[in-house]
């Protein structure tokens, strides 16, 4: 009796913030004249070191749920971004994994075509956010892992600290746009800096045969 060959499938993951779309946080910081809040995960690899310290600083300043959420139905799409989205999903299937949260990046999905958005919760109490829910720790690798074990080849890309287990475990990771401390650290990963490139790339891999 003949074994069915077992045939795998494509998928490209994609971090959100600084590839698709600003940096939520930064874009807070500069709303509110609040710059401590700009540091990111390109700055920070710890992400509960990050996320606390954000929680101490707006309680300090009594910065709301709401105005945070005023301040991202102002940002658009990074220029180029939702062609190069709309582009890459005619060739392949793209999972957008990020560690924002759904409060933040639900309005954002709408700007790019509601792409799946796979990310964290916040805990928010009479309209200060208190609190916040991790989906699952190290939730970038672990998707892509457990996309792997599905018979998926994954092609990733990202900017940061954040985003580095997850390029490490694709089949093919590229970092895009990352900040020159990142490139530093991860030499072996390999860099592109505009749409085109990393479309460019993708496609090529994709006409690969596995």
């Amino acid at each position: 009796m003949a074994v069915a060959r077992t045939a795998s499938q494509n998928i490209v993951t994609l971090d959100l913030e600084g590839v698709l779309v600003p940096e939520i946080w930064i874009a807070v910081a500069e709303a509110t004249g609040i710059p401590e809040l700009r540091r990111t995960t390109r700055d920070e690899p710890d992400y509960d070191v990050l996320m606390r310290g954000r929680l101490e600083i707006l309680d300090a300043h009594g910065l709301t749920m709401s105005r945070v959420q005023s301040v991202i139905a102002t940002l658009e799409p990074l220029p180029g971004a939702v062609e190069f989205l709309t582009r890459l999903r005619e060739v392949t299937q793209v999972l957008i994994l990020s560690d924002t949260f759904e409060q933040f990046g639900a309005p954002l999905m709408k700007h790019l075509g509601m792409p799946t958005l796979l990310c964290h919760r916040l805990i928010v109490a009479e309209d200060r956010i208190v609190d916040f829910e991790i989906r699952t720790e190290d939730q970038k690798r672990k998707t892509v892992n457990a996309l792997r074990e599905l018979n998926y080849r994954v092609i990733a890309a990202g900017d940061s600290y954040n985003d580095t287990a997850m390029l490490e475990a694709a089949h093919h990771g590229f970092l895009f746009r990352a900040p020159a401390n990142v490139l530093a650290e991860f030499p072996h990963l390999p860099a592109v800096t505009t749409y085109d490139d990393l479309l460019s790339r993708v496609i090529d891999l994709l006409a690969v045969e596995t």
